[in-house]
């Protein structure tokens, strides 16, 4: 019997060890600035610290580049696809929520994030 939980212990180790992050997943993103809104459906997928996804805003996908996650704060930049436009972004995430700030062109705005119900 001890050897049984020990084997069942065992095999629940590679699970544990790659326990999914609270930033891995589906997200819906509004901004509102000066310009309007811009309301996107987000996926983020974690690595370590290096955070990866994309944003999709009017059918256009926007990768997430230079990201980074530590503790409940996530960093990363938005290049929008053809334009010279670069969001740098911070955020903090708390369970299904994130809120964070947008800085774009000497302006910063904030944004937040939900997952979708």
């Amino acid at each position: 019997m001890r050897y049984l939980f020990l084997a069942a212990l065992l095999a629940a180790c590679p699970a544990i060890a790659h326990a999914q992050s609270p930033v891995d997943g589906r997200w819906t993103f509004t901004l509102t600035s000066p310009m309007g809104t811009v309301s996107a459906n987000v996926e983020m997928k974690t690595e370590g610290e290096t955070l990866t996804g994309t944003f999709e805003v009017n059918g256009a996908s926007w990768p997430i580049e230079k990201g980074s996650v530590s503790g409940d704060t996530i960093t990363f930049v938005l290049n929008r696809p053809g334009a010279t436009m670069t969001y740098e972004m911070l955020g903090k995430v708390a369970g299904d929520a994130v809120t964070g700030s947008a800085a774009a062109m000497g302006t910063t705005v904030d944004w937040s994030m939900a997952r979708p119900k």
